[in-house]
């Protein structure tokens, strides 16, 4: 399969790195909105100007867009999804159904297939949530994620005004992990899961006490939960908040049995060295998907729901029987 990334960030280079580790994959190349000349791939990718896309679209089989949720995704996915078939990883959950609307219009119109919400979550951890809710219907579920650093929420505190850099760290509370496993099937309230940790760098001059009431109040992102600001020095950025890790837990809780005698838990964990790197993972396996469900005639807009297992795979059917099931 033919791939091309469109944006060079943390999750552009991941998925640079992952394509490398597929050999079914091939790395048409990059395109920026940058000059290209500034951009220097990790593989020798050549690069291109986003501009010179639509010379391209016919010989990309799935383009894997890797912008931010905030604002970029919103305006690329449906415009972007009218030149080929394509795959995001918008992850503004209460926005979902807003964003699959205007991407499947597009889809439809143009005969090509997109993939929204591709990447852990959502992602792999939506289906550890369906998995879970079929097998133990009467139940509940739990949805922890962190220790790590969210690049959704980093990149939408970047978006403040005033603000130079940002990291934000989603911390789950032990309290309720401990409750949960206790299978009590306790009722948690955002605010009791989570909490959230961000780091900024403020551009000289800038208000801090403006940057941190527009960080705590954003809704969607930081309004429900308990929130921290810290202001620290771009070297003490550099030094301390380098890396991006992240991870979570998936647990449905439930009762099995006539009288409900039986308590049941399934739990679903990710700890990962990277963010990026991973959620590239899972956008290079869904950018399969695609490719095929295309091949096959399909078009519109998809979510992981729509993937058939075996989809995801370069195994054949066959393969698949003797080793995996």
């Amino acid at each position: 399969m033919k791939l091309a990334i469109y944006g060079y960030g943390n999750i552009g280079r991941g998925v640079e790195c992952a394509i490398a580790q597929n050999p079914d994959a091939e790395l048409i190349g990059v395109f920026t909105r940058r000059d290209p000349e500034s951009v220097k791939t990790l593989t020798d990718a050549p690069v291109f100007a986003a501009s010179e896309l639509d010379a391209w679209a016919r010989d990309i089989d799935v383009l894997i867009i890797c912008g931010g949720s905030a604002t970029d995704l919103p305006e690329m996915t449906p415009a972007l999804a009218k030149k080929c078939s394509v795959v995001d990883s918008f992850d503004t959950h209460a926005r979902i159904p807003e964003h699959f609307a205007n991407v499947d219009a597009a889809a439809r119109e143009s005969g090509h297939v997109a993939l929204i919400s591709g990447g852990w979550d959502p992602g792999m951890f939506s289906l550890a949530r369906l998995y879970g809710s079929v097998i133990l219907p009467d139940g509940r579920d739990y949805t922890f994620w962190g220790h790590g650093v969210s690049q959704g929420h980093s990149d939408a505190v970047r978006r403040i005004p005033g603000v130079a850099d940002a990291r934000q760290y989603t911390v789950p509370v032990p309290e309720a992990l401990d409750a949960v496993r206790s299978g009590s099937m306790p009722e948690l309230t955002t605010r009791q899961k989570h909490r959230r940790e961000v780091f900024v760098v403020a551009e000289d001059g800038a208000d801090h006490a403006a940057i941190e009431n527009a960080i705590v109040t954003m809704p969607n992102y930081f309004d429900e939960y308990d929130t921290t600001v810290t202001f620290l020095s771009a070297d003490e950025m550099a030094r301390d908040h380098r890396e991006l890790p992240h991870g979570g837990f998936v647990f449905r809780t439930g009762k099995t049995g006539l009288d409900q005698s039986h308590s049941h838990t399934i739990e679903y964990r990710l700890t990962l060295d990277s963010n990026p790197e991973f959620t590239a993972g899972v956008l290079v396996a869904l950018a399969r998907a695609v490719d095929r469900m295309a091949k096959r005639g399909d078009k519109g807009c998809k979510t992981i729901f729509d993937v058939a297992p075996a989809d995801l795979s370069p195994l054949s059917g066959a393969e698949l029987r003797a080793h995996l099931l």
